[in-house]
């Protein structure tokens, strides 16, 4: 699906890397640049170098940092060399851009657990094979060693007090009640460095993050500027909303990360299909690999029947691949499936994998079936016995897809794969019940 740059089909002169630059602004992915027409030149005359920072905060990242992992994988898809940097020093201090109030500070132990989890996360979407591999960094290696002295004198005589001042991300802070400590104030010196490394040992010519990060990108290039004489290049994005203005990546059961054990490949699948339709097409533009041309046939065909929701389905199918592997795309398609039209007795096992690991289950005896109306109480499908009987004669309830009847036996019909019986009441409310004799 992703497909790859540098596989001995493709030369860099093949990529035409002006209408590169051209794709990134039509998909919406550029908030700011250093100078564009010396941005585009730069990219037009080869590879380059280009990181994005990932401050391990927790022990997982979510979609809200996703933007910059597929970042990275476009320009890797498109002949560059990639370097996702894990924060192991900066996260020890935390960045005050876009926040109102200081971050809690994590411990060593909880950094490099939390910089182990991401580096994995980020290994899974990047390339780190092939001719053009991705290199994984972490600022800790050159930062935690580096003696105070030799930070003050070699890198912060470099960077002015008003500079620091002028940046965004420091005057929101300094206007606000909770005020700036020096802890924070320091964040920008140290990004900044990260960029002067990785441009010193890597050739690293390009920093990317969010519109919030311009000050620090800003400041990292003029420390390139000032020590080593050369040219360096930011790229922002904007922040992401939803077309009601609210924050993108937020649920009403919090955040949607993309570790699997927080976030189910089925919940993350079920984020990007409940896309609303006034939003998908940004987010095609900004997540998915599929070419320009690709996205408006899918929205064409999208608009053609947006009852069908081909655009969301195509989306949800795409992000749950990319970060879970296409097994898990496969068996939460499936597993949605069962929960929401096609017939369960159909279902594999990997997806009845998938609805077991979603729904509340019960284990029931085979005399406990006698008392159908009581069993759909105990599975939360009634109020009350009264209550499923009405249903019952309003063929309200299913089991395996089978309408229920008021003399129906559960034990009496086939288990589905897992030994699983589906009971569902009307579209949406689906428990599980497993039958022991």
């Amino acid at each position: 699906m992703f497909g790859d740059v540098g596989s001995g089909a493709e030369s860099w002169h093949d990529i035409r890397c002006m209408d590169f630059t051209a794709e990134l602004e039509a998909r919406g992915l550029i908030h700011d640049t250093t100078d564009r027409t010396q941005f585009a030149a730069r990219l037009n005359s080869g590879p380059i170098g280009v990181y994005v920072g990932f401050d391990p905060t927790a022990d997982s990242l979510h979609v809200g940092h996703l933007l910059g992992q597929v970042g990275l994988r476009r320009f890797q898809k498109n002949g560059h060399r990639v370097f996702p940097l894990a924060g192991g020093a900066t996260g020890m201090v935390g960045d005050p851009s876009g926040r109102s109030e200081e971050r809690n500070l994590l411990t060593r132990d909880e950094l490099e657990h939390n910089v182990r989890s991401i580096s994995q996360q980020l290994e899974g979407i990047l390339d780190f094979s092939g001719s053009n591999p991705a290199t994984m960094v972490n600022n800790a290696d050159w930062t935690v060693q580096m003696p105070l002295l030799d930070f003050l004198r070699d890198i912060g005589k470099h960077v002015s007090v008003p500079q620091m001042l002028g940046k965004d991300s420091v005057k929101s802070r300094l206007s606000a009640e909770s005020g700036l400590s020096f802890t924070e104030f320091s964040y920008m010196l140290l990004q900044a460095n990260d960029f002067r490394h990785l441009h010193a040992e890597h050739n690293v010519e390009l920093q990317m993050g969010g519109s919030d990060q311009w000050g620090n990108i800003t400041a990292g290039i003029d420390l390139i500027r000032r020590t080593a004489g050369a040219a360096a290049f930011g790229l922002t994005w904007p922040l992401l909303t939803k077309s009601d203005g609210t924050k993108f990546g937020k649920t009403a059961a919090g955040a949607v990360w993309l570790d699997p054990e927080r976030t189910s490949p089925y919940q993350f699948r079920q984020f990007w299909l409940q896309t609303d339709d006034a939003d998908v097409r940004d987010r095609l533009l900004r997540f998915s690999l599929r070419t320009l041309d690709e996205i408006d046939a899918l929205l064409q065909q999208h608009d053609a029947a947006p009852h069908e929701r081909e655009a969301q389905k195509a989306l949800a199918y795409e992000m749950t691949a990319m970060v879970h592997g296409d097994p898990a795309a496969v068996a939460a398609d499936a597993a949605a499936a069962v929960l929401f039209g096609s017939d369960p007795r159909d279902a594999d096992a990997a997806a009845m994998g998938v609805v077991a690991g979603e729904l509340p289950l019960t284990e029931v005896s085979a005399a406990e079936c006698d008392d159908l109306p009581a069993l759909l109480v105990e599975c939360g499908l009634a109020k009350s016995k009264g209550d499923a009987r009405r249903t019952l004669e309003q063929r309200g309830f299913r089991c395996n897809g089978e309408v229920l009847e008021l003399d129906s036996n559960v034990s009496e019909m086939a288990a589905l794969k897992g030994g699983f019986h589906l009971m569902q009441k009307g579209r949406t409310s689906h428990h599980l019940l497993r039958i022991f004799s």
